[in-house]
């Protein structure tokens, strides 16, 4: 009884208040529409401002297994504004130890490679297709690459980089969405599916460098690629002789 009792009371007073709107001249209650959210607003994505956010967003990620046998999460490292972004595969055991990408011995490659071209660890920015190290160093399997993209995607999206160079074979036809073998698709730039004005040069991994020493032939067609990167960007290119 209580409840129909003020139930009725509401209702009465709802009533007063809505004739007293109408004599006053208020013809209708403006109700407030919840809005829709935008068409290409992607769905089950947090919007970051920047990489210190995102990277604060990942360190807990638990979207795929390999959360579980981590050390540390691989997020990547470099200049937030860079012009050249490089990607590798996955991080493996100095970087799950360190938590920073390319640190072990195919780092040290890398890192004399970019020396070589006149640029440093702080000039670009260095990261994975996936930030945490699959046991054993194993490739990452699709549904881990699927957990992981969103990540990628929005690094590039905060960075926004002229030049791409995917380090290997898996993470050239990761990123290009292909099968080609790097053999294949070195040497030349290809335009990154959704990423309309981001060219992509596909080259070989630092780690496929050191297994393959001694073959120069190698080094040498990665510098190819990094030379045609240079001009791409405008920058000057050193000049190497071969030996």
């Amino acid at each position: 009884m209580p409840d129909r009792i003020t139930s009725k009371t509401m209702y009465a007073s709802l009533a007063g208040y809505l004739e007293d709107l109408q004599e006053s001249g208020v013809e209708g209650v403006p109700v407030a529409i919840p809005r829709e959210p935008h068409p290409d607003t992607p769905k089950n994505v947090s919007h970051v401002k920047n990489l210190e956010e995102l990277a604060c967003q990942v360190q807990d990620c638990t979207k795929c297994g390999l959360s579980a046998e981590r050390k540390r999460v691989v997020f990547g490292q470099g200049n937030p504004k860079a012009r050249l972004v490089l990607v590798g595969e996955a991080p493996g055991a100095e970087e799950d130890r360190q938590g920073i990408p390319f640190v072990g011995d195919a780092g040290m490659v890398l890192t004399r490679l970019l020396k070589a071209m006149g640029l440093s660890r702080e000039d670009v920015y260095i990261c994975n297709v996936i930030k945490c190290r699959p046991p054993g160093n194993r490739n990452p399997h699709k549904d881990e690459i699927v957990a992981c993209s969103g990540y990628l995607k929005q690094q590039l999206a905060l960075i926004n980089p002229q030049v791409l160079v995917a380090l290997g074979t898996f993470a050239a036809q990761t990123l290009l969405a292909t099968k080609e073998p790097i053999s294949r698709m070195r040497g030349h730039f290809h335009p990154m599916p959704g990423h309309k004005n981001l060219a992509v040069m596909p080259t070989f991994h630092p780690a496929f460098l050191l297994r393959n020493q001694e073959n120069r032939e190698h080094f040498w067609e990665v510098w190819d690629d990094m030379t045609k990167v240079l001009a791409h960007l405008g920058l000057p290119i050193p000049d190497k002789q071969r030996r």
